[in-house]
């Protein structure tokens, strides 16, 4: 793109490059001239939007929790709806059906973004904890709707759920696991506490 262009949106279109990378290519391919390139834009784009290149990336980390807040208010006007296997599992295949999985992956891989997020997020691993906290926030809901036991332990629920979704969708290469298998976990993990008929 010729210097001078203005570029609508380029912090969006910054990121959007950056998850194709993530996506494709990994965190290791993931550099501010990639993104630029990616994005069709002078690499001088980036650093006219963000102080540096660790700073771009922990704005990208930040949009995306952002995203999961949205995903979360969603998931909790689910409740009472469906079932919650069902719903558990939708959230659980578009939470790492999305990017989630490679930013953890750059997150583990960046010790600066690592340190800086740090600021957002003091403990756990940024996104799964975000993550986590969005599915024990619905089943908190769920519970107090009668769906999951009165007693039922939500936060281990969901970090579990949450665990294990990473692990079943972490280092693929390519297909991601199917929605069967990641209900069949899910209706595992709630069996003891679900008050409804598992299929």
């Amino acid at each position: 793109m010729p210097t001078g262009v203005a570029i609508r949106d380029a912090r969006e279109q910054l990121f959007d490059a950056a998850e194709r990378i993530l996506l494709r290519d990994g965190p290791n391919a993931l550099t501010s001239r990639a993104v630029t390139t990616e994005a069709g834009c002078a690499k001088g784009v980036l650093h006219r939007h963000f102080a540096d290149f660790d700073a771009f990336l922990t704005e990208l980390v930040l949009d995306r929790i952002g995203r999961i807040g949205v995903q979360a208010a969603a998931l909790r006007d689910s409740a009472g709806t469906g079932t919650v296997a069902g719903n558990l599992t939708d959230a659980l295949m578009d939470l790492f059906g999305s990017v989630a999985v490679a930013i953890v992956g750059l997150i583990t891989f960046r010790d600066d973004l690592r340190a800086r997020l740090r600021q957002a997020t003091p403990a756990g691993v940024p996104v799964l904890t975000e993550a986590t906290a969005m599915i024990a926030s619905y089943l908190t809901v769920e519970r107090e709707r009668g769906r999951i036991a009165a007693d039922a332990d939500v936060d281990t629920l969901a970090l579990t759920l949450i665990g294990t979704g990473h692990l079943l969708f972490a280092g693929r290469e390519s297909t991601p696991p199917e929605a069967g298998a990641v209900h069949k976990i899910v209706t595992t993990v709630i069996a003891g506490v679900a008050r409804e008929p598992l299929p």
